[in-house]
């Protein structure tokens, strides 16, 4: 049985997400191999889950993921007596950064400029035309996720939202949304969890068979 399947016999409650699920995957996807990346931010427990969502794209998570060929023979070659070392131990990376991790910027822009804009600088920094972006807030109304999303979706960023089941100011500028069945926090993030492993494990497929 394929993974996608058996995800949503499992969690039958999350059937409507199906088509939006493989929307997200597709994004992830197509933005990779095309050299961009995944942008990702949230507050509180979607903060950490925003981190856990990279943890698993930037190293293998169900699939080990040994570098190419070409790539072996490159660190061997311009590593030194460190090489065979990085070649053994490198692993293809999903490239994807968590804006929620720089402590620095954050509290000096929160202090200096404004909290609920330092997502959208970040954005602004990091974000080009083919990226993809992911806003993760359970209420969908959070502000400094939403002004991410605006700003990403100037910039030409496919945009992705996660939130809880209702309509909300991030759906409404985000290109998809996943939403979970729930609308209390705690099961919100609960199934969260679960789809974005899902979305995860379906990108890394995807990529590296």
């Amino acid at each position: 049985m394929d993974r996608l399947r058996e995800f949503f016999l499992e969690n039958p409650q999350l059937e409507a997400q199906r088509g939006n699920v493989e929307a997200a995957v597709s994004f992830i996807t197509s933005s990779y191999r095309l050299g961009g990346k995944l942008l990702v931010c949230g507050n509180g427990g979607s903060a950490a889950d925003s981190e856990h969502i990279v943890g698993e794209l930037m190293k293998g998570f169900l699939k080990r993921r040994p570098l190419s060929e070409e790539e072996e023979a490159l660190v061997k070659a311009s590593c030194g007596n460190d090489g065979a070392f990085l070649s053994e131990h490198l692993q293809r990376p999903i490239p994807a950064i968590s804006l929620v991790s720089q402590s620095a910027l954050i509290s000096a822009f929160a202090n200096d400029v404004s909290a609920e804009t330092v997502y959208a600088q970040q954005v602004l920094g990091y974000g080009r035309k083919g990226d993809v972006f992911l806003g993760i807030s359970t209420s969908g109304n959070s502000k400094n996720v939403v002004y991410a999303a605006e700003l990403a979706r100037a910039l030409g960023l496919r945009t992705l939202a996660l939130t809880g089941a209702g309509d909300s100011r991030l759906s409404a500028v985000s290109d998809v949304t996943i939403r979970s069945s729930r609308t209390e926090t705690a099961p919100v993030q609960e199934e969260h969890i679960r789809l974005y492993h899902l979305i995860c494990a379906l990108v890394e497929e995807a990529i590296f068979g």
